[in-house]
């Protein structure tokens, strides 16, 4: 693990991202292992989707992600100098590790460190298909008739707007007025 983050710091600093025209838009499919249903947490997608978006910073660019409660969906555009091997790499051991930087829990069901199933699933995504292939990806949802419980922590800020808001039910009226029928 420690070698992928030192290349991923090399890669970054280095200039060879900026000139990269080449359309090689994929769609994959990663699998947790022993196919937990691990994204049914709000704060566990938003883990994985930025740990996917670290990778912009070299190059790659992301279309839609969807997760499906077990597996994620995702469109890549990954850069020539990588393989899709190597992608797929990079990107299962960076998100494993910020999940379970993010979320120890995970240690408990993963003793072993192994986030990803060995599966994977990629099929370019060629001009006449993308959109079909992004309405896939973003209906997981639906599909997998999954409901994704968002656990995100609120500010105290949003539960103070929320209680010093007006009532839709009062028509505007102050609280003195309200509570008294006027």
């Amino acid at each position: 693990m420690k070698q992928i983050s030192e290349n991923f710091e090399d890669i970054k600093s280095s200039d060879g991202v900026k000139h990269d025209t080449r359309n090689n838009w994929v769609t994959m499919m990663f699998a947790t292992k022993y196919r937990y249903n691990c994204f049914l947490k709000q704060s566990h997608i938003d883990t994985c989707t930025v740990a996917f978006r670290e990778f912009e910073l070299i190059g790659f660019e992301f279309g839609e992600l969807g997760f499906g409660g077990n597996h994620v969906h995702f469109m890549v555009n990954v850069p020539k100098r990588y393989s899709i091997m190597n992608a797929e790499i990079m990107l299962k051991s960076r998100s494993s590790l910020r999940i379970f930087e993010k979320h120890p829990g995970f240690r408990k069901r993963y003793p072993r460190g192994s986030f990803w199933s060995g599966y994977e699933h990629h099929e370019s995504a060629g001009r006449k298909n993308f959109e079909e292939a992004s309405a896939y990806v973003r209906n997981q949802e639906g599909h997998h008739k999954i409901k994704v419980i968002d656990n995100r922590q609120q500010k105290l800020n949003a539960f103070i707007a929320l209680r010093d808001a007006p009532s839709p039910t009062l028509g505007g009226l102050g609280e003195e007025q309200g509570e008294r029928g006027l």
